[in-house]
Formats: C-alpha cells, structure tokens, sequence
C-alpha cells in the first residue's frame, strides 16, 4: 500500500502562486506515474497533469503554460507549481500514482486550494 500525502495547498489572490508537494511512501517512486487532479464540489474530478517514470508531462489543454508539474525521485516527491491562478483554479487538488503494468491507483486525501481577492 502506498500512502500519498500532500502539501502546499491555502488561500491565495488572483495571479498569485502556490506549489503543492506530494509525499509517497514507497521506495520505488521512481517507476511510478504521477500527478495531480482537481475536483470541485458537485463535478467530476479532471486531470490537472500527469508526469511518467520517463519525464514524460500531460497536462489539461487550460492549464498549459501557467501549472508545471514536476517530480523528485530522490525525495520521493511530485511537484506542481501553480502560477496566474485563477478563482476556476478553486478546488481540492489529489495527488495520484501508478505503477507500471498494474491496475491500481493510489490517491491522496486532498489539499483545497482558494483563489480569492
């Protein structure tokens, strides 16, 4: 079982920053795809952006140019770095992995985010 914890997330103002970090308990991280997704209250749960064991990044056609996601092996961490945020950017933002080859997902509990002046 791997546990994800993430971090990072508060109140900010329009065209602000905020980087969340995202811890995972297992010692091959390195293998693993990540990444982040975002829910609001009442919708669907939407990809914010993935990256893969390879440095390979996707990201949500919106969110290109302004979210970077990134990932440190030896720390075990994911990164997303949120800049020009937005009051759409509002939501609880999870921390996602998956091993290769596997049908399992792992998700953290969830970190809300608010963009308000």
């Amino acid at each position: 079982q791997v546990r994800l914890v993430e971090s990072g997330g508060g109140l900010v103002q329009p065209g602000g920053s905020l980087k969340l970090s995202c811890a995972a308990t297992t010692n091959i991280f390195s293998i693993y795809t990540v990444g982040w997704y975002r829910q609001v209250s009442g919708k669907q749960r939407e990809l914010v952006a993935t990256i893969t064991r390879g440095g390979t990044t996707t990201y949500a056609d919106s969110l290109k140019g302004r979210f970077t996601i990134s990932r440190d092996n030896a720390k075990n961490t994911v990164y997303l770095q949120m800049n020009s945020l937005k009051p759409e950017d509002t939501a609880v933002y999870y921390c996602y992995a998956k091993p290769p080859s596997r049908p399992i997902e792992y998700w953290g509990q969830g970190t809300q985010v608010t963009v308000s002046s």
